[in-house]
């Protein structure tokens, strides 16, 4: 039973809901919002429809507007008229799947198979593949950042509730007015055959919209494809980042890390539901706590990776017991809230780790499987100065275990870090997990000592014993710029 609500957890967390927050909040390979002055993007879903779609064809063209379409493959093959037409009056075509079903219950080559068919309907039909593609309702699985190719995935800032007939064309329109503004990617439906939706639904939607194209005019604003709003983005972001790149940087790297980190309230807000997420964790798969559990949690399992040869020649096999340990992730998020630079982050995580080892000595009595436990084993991204305290270093064997949690680690410190999503579009490719070993006997050695006992020192000079900095310190030899993870 646990074995099926970990890999129900593990199916749900990194499969659906991981990459929806990361999609959804951080924008994370998708486009959702525009930086511009005056354009706004129009963008119709479902369709090709044989009535409601050519309709709305006459009216974008009576304003001379451009908009893009996400179309159903099935509902393309069966209108390439429609389609040939979108595309002979300048409108951008982008995909939905073959049939409007949701990722989260497609297996990946399903969508993979299901995009590809939609994309070559497109193209036999226009001459062009399709660059933009657009889930059904929006939602995608960690695949759909891999499987679409050169494909952009693209989502939205507002939508309407236009797919249900109740709604009413006037209702619609003041909710669409008061989100008419420059940068928005509005989602609209131009067909009302899909689950859910309304079959005429479309006719409000086409007269709401003629209100707001009258509107923009009015106030100065073009309606553009998604093409033309992602350019414009890209001028605007590289014209400020040329700008800040301009800017007088502080005098010392002193006075660039003295001010405190500062969050926004969605931060915050984001913040706050992963420690909630990860306390449902805790529960579900009902981890110990290492002392007052303010900065690891611990529970017993059996290891199922590849047998690990350690330094004293035995072996670490699958169906050996280890004391899997977590980090809380509440402490990492304060260590980077208060810490004065990268290299004071990793050295605060070894010394909370040092300080703790005792106390995960003792719960090895006290532990379920206690007298059978081989080894103390974590993943993370911080390794370098975890050998001077008795761990042993090993890369993850490639495969969906390491590919899950490299973009687990990069997504927690997105979330949890200050500066993490910048970090991980920076040295992302630096990113990498490994998992630490320490031995039950070396584990049991600190149970002997209190944490902050002497350490030994270096090169056999005794003076340096009181020194400052400890020897694991020390011993921290990775430069300011090296990437901070966590520990799963």
């Amino acid at each position: 039973m646990d074995k099926i609500l970990w890999w129900g957890f593990y199916f749900l967390t990194f499969y659906a809901f991981l990459p929806g927050i990361f999609s959804r909040i951080f924008g994370f390979r998708v486009f959702s919002k525009g930086k511009t002055e005056k354009e706004v993007a129009l963008t119709f879903d479902d369709g090709p429809d044989p009535v409601y779609t050519p309709k709305l064809l006459d009216l974008l063209k009576q304003h001379g507007a451009k908009a893009t379409f996400f179309v159903v493959g099935s509902h393309a093959e069966k209108h390439p008229e429609v389609i040939k037409r979108m595309h002979d009056e300048g409108h951008i075509i982008g995909i939905h799947n073959y049939v409007h079903r949701s990722n989260w219950i497609m297996r990946p080559k399903t969508v993979k198979r299901q995009v590809h068919r939609t994309s070559d309907i497109v193209k036999s039909i226009t001459g062009e593949r399709p660059k933009y593609y657009r889930p059904p309702w929006g939602i995608v699985n960690i695949f759909d950042f891999a499987n679409k190719g050169n494909l952009q995935i693209v989502l939205w800032t507002s939508m309407f509730g236009d797919w249900k007939q109740r709604v009413g064309a006037d209702r619609l329109y003041r909710k669409m007015r008061r989100k008419l503004q420059p940068g928005q990617v509005l989602l609209l439906h131009d067909c009302g055959d899909t689950f859910g939706a309304d079959h005429d639904a479309p006719a409000n939607t086409i007269a709401a919209l003629e209100r707001l194209l009258n509107d923009g005019r009015e106030l100065g604003l073009r309606f553009v494809g998604i093409d033309r709003m992602i350019e414009t983005t890209e001028r605007a972001r590289a014209k400020r980042k040329a700008a800040r790149s301009g800017a007088e940087e502080p005098a010392d790297e002193t006075s660039r890390t003295a001010e405190p980190h500062r969050q926004g309230p969605i931060k915050r807000a984001v913040v706050a539901l992963w420690m909630q997420w990860e306390r449902i964790f805790q529960w579900l798969f009902r981890l110990r706590a290492v002392g007052d559990g303010k900065a690891f949690h611990y529970r017993v399992v059996k290891y199922g990776g590849p047998e690990l040869l350690l330094k004293n020649g035995e072996a670490l096999r699958r169906g050996d017991y280890v004391m899997e340990i977590h980090f809380v992730n509440k402490m990492m998020y304060e260590f980077g809230m208060t810490s004065r630079s990268e290299m004071h982050t990793a050295i605060r995580v070894i010394q909370a780790v040092k300080h703790a080892l005792p106390e995960m000595a003792s719960e090895l009595a006290n532990a379920p499987h206690g007298s059978e436990i081989k080894a103390l084993y974590g993943v993370t991204m911080i390794n370098r100065g975890a050998e001077g305290l008795g761990f042993e270093s090993f890369d993850l064997p490639r495969g969906m275990f390491s590919f899950l949690t490299n973009w687990y680690l990069r997504l927690l410190t997105v979330i949890i870090h200050p500066d993490g999503r910048t970090r991980v579009k920076k040295h992302g490719e630096r990113m990498t997990p490994r998992a630490l070993i320490m031995r039950r006997e070396v584990l049991l050695s600190w149970g002997d000592k209190p944490a902050d006992a002497p350490r030994p020192e270096r090169r056999g000079q005794a003076a340096k014993a009181k020194a400052k900095r400890s020897v694991y310190e020390e011993r921290l030899d990775f430069a300011e710029e090296e990437p901070v993870g966590d520990t799963v």
